[in-house]
């Protein structure tokens, strides 16, 4: 299937590695040019070089409102357009309610809202220029079902689906598509630092390929998925039990 990408222009967020990276590569196998972003230059670097189309680098801290503006308009300058973008970030650290700080849940809302309001409003204007874009933010399964032990990411990522359903509804008439995909238990680092082996929650049997998760991605960045827009999408070998 011709996804119809060839060409387009992409920013992934926190692309030097887990899910962001297998979204940035995907990407690029299918002839998009990416413009990938993480905190890390060693990491960062490395990642570029294992993309297969033009690649544009910058070191970001995506809870900077300035930084992510700069990187925005520095990408546009470089490709001469914006048509693609996929928020992500790195999940507030693991806690029950009882332990978490004020600090914590500011932390969290900075990682995971403010990064991905702070991308949606430098790129929708130019998507909505172009009248062509797709702004898909990757969250959790937690704003379908909430994962005990991690209040944080329940409640601030739910946030964020709130704000892709809001998003979906107001950019459509200019044919700008805003979806949310939402990763169960994947082999990432970030599953290895919680210390959880959910397999046997996971009718599949077996947790997630980064590359798997990023089919999805790929897909509803492509011109294939043009009458989908205000979902959260479910990418999770069947670990949710909630029906809607």
């Amino acid at each position: 299937m011709d996804l119809g990408l060839t060409g387009r222009v992409a920013i992934v967020a926190a692309a030097s590695k887990g899910l962001g990276k297998a979204v940035a590569q995907g990407l690029s196998r299918e002839g998009v040019r990416v413009a990938i972003c993480a905190r890390g230059k060693t990491q960062l670097e490395a990642a570029a070089g294992q993309m297969t189309s033009e690649v544009f680098t910058r070191q970001v801290d995506v809870t900077q409102e300035d930084q992510v503006r700069s990187f925005v308009q520095a990408t546009h300058a470089r490709f001469g357009r914006v048509d693609i973008c996929i928020t992500n970030a790195g999940g507030p650290p693991a806690m029950p309610f009882s332990d978490a700080s004020v600090a914590d849940w500011r932390a969290a809302i900075d990682l995971n809202f403010m990064s991905t309001l702070y991308f949606s409003r430098e790129v929708l204007p130019l998507m909505k220029e172009r009248a062509w874009g797709r702004l898909i933010t990757i969250t959790s399964v937690a704003v379908k079902q909430p994962i005990a032990g991690l209040v944080l990411s329940n409640a601030v990522r739910s946030g964020v689906a709130g704000l892709v359903k809001s998003l979906s509804n107001e950019y459509a008439p200019f044919n700008v598509l805003v979806n949310d995909v939402c990763p169960g238990y994947t082999a990432t680092e970030r599953l290895k630092s919680l210390n959880v082996h959910p397999e046997a929650q996971i009718p599949l049997g077996r947790v997630a390929d980064p590359e798997e998760f990023a089919n999805v991605v790929v897909f509803l960045a492509s011109e294939r998925a043009s009458y989908i827009t205000g979902t959260s999408i479910l990418v999770d070998g069947g670990l949710t039990r909630a029906t809607t």
